[in-house]
């Protein structure tokens, strides 16, 4: 397999003097020693540790892609600006980087499936060619032809009354800030992999997203964009098990009223 070049140490070195601090500076605002910041700089630390990957790439409002693979020394100041939190590019999610897909022989776009097993590698896959071409593949004749879909599985009861461990097919969003309030969608993170919530954008605010459950036993949290690899919003899931009817709350209002009736009537009895 033919291995990228790697341009981490010289990608960290160029942003710190891009934005005039010194090893001392950037090694107290990401909470390290000077000597781990050097270790990086210099190429000693060779596979740098998934949270090194994440705190670098959230303090420089940068892809981890782009920190490793792109030689940032080469490029000029607007190019930076995109790749960076500077332009818009990087909170919108647009031209984070070119996905990844699969034509059939008709060059026409199928449906990756995702699934149980193919989850924890695609956190690291999502945007491998190779990855994504070994995907199983289906079609849905319903759907257009001019927008990407994916199938994802979903865990958990957080969505109720959608079932659990369905399948949902989402379609690929490109421009995060166009999302509306609590639309739903697949999110990629990189702390929480592929979870399915309500997604309200925050991006212009606090370049961030709130994602909300449908089960409200689950609180709502804020994810920053920077923590985002990709967002489907949800079209439809499959399924082989039946939603449970809910209780209507007149129904439940007038069981409980029942219930005190009943009471009264033994506490007078005795």
């Amino acid at each position: 397999m033919r291995q990228h070049k790697n341009y981490w140490a010289t990608n960290i070195k160029f942003l710190r003097n891009r934005e005039g601090l010194s090893q001392e500076d950037l090694a107290n605002e990401l909470n390290i020693s000077r000597s781990k910041l050097n270790a990086h700089e210099n190429g000693q630390t060779i596979n740098p540790t998934v949270e090194d990957l994440f705190f670098f790439s959230q303090y420089f409002k940068m892809t981890i892609d782009a920190l490793l693979k792109l030689n940032l020394t080469t490029l000029s100041e607007s190019e930076l600006s995109e790749l960076t939190g500077e332009g818009s590019a990087f909170v919108t999610g647009k031209k984070l980087r070119v996905l990844a897909t699969t034509v059939d022989k008709d060059d026409r776009e199928q449906i990756e499936f995702v699934p149980h097993k193919a989850r924890a590698g695609y956190l690291s896959g999502y945007s491998d060619p190779e990855f994504i071409g070994k995907l199983p593949v289906f079609t849905l004749p319903h759907l257009p032809q001019d927008k990407k879909f994916r199938m994802f599985p979903t865990t958990g009861d957080s969505m109720y009354p959608i079932p659990e461990n369905c399948l949902v097919v989402g379609n690929y969003i490109e421009d995060w800030s166009s999302i509306k309030d609590e639309t739903p969608c697949i999110v990629i993170t990189r702390e929480e992999g592929i979870v399915f919530k309500l997604v309200t954008s925050q991006i212009k605010k606090s370049k961030t997203l709130i994602l909300k459950s449908l089960n409200s036993t689950y609180s709502p949290y804020e994810v920053h964009v920077g923590n985002v690899l990709e967002i489907w919003s949800f079209v439809n899931y499959i399924s082989d098990t039946i939603p449970q009817e809910e209780v209507p709350l007149q129904e439940m209002a007038r069981s409980l009223y029942e219930i005190k009736a009943e009471l009264k009537k033994l506490a007078a009895g005795k």
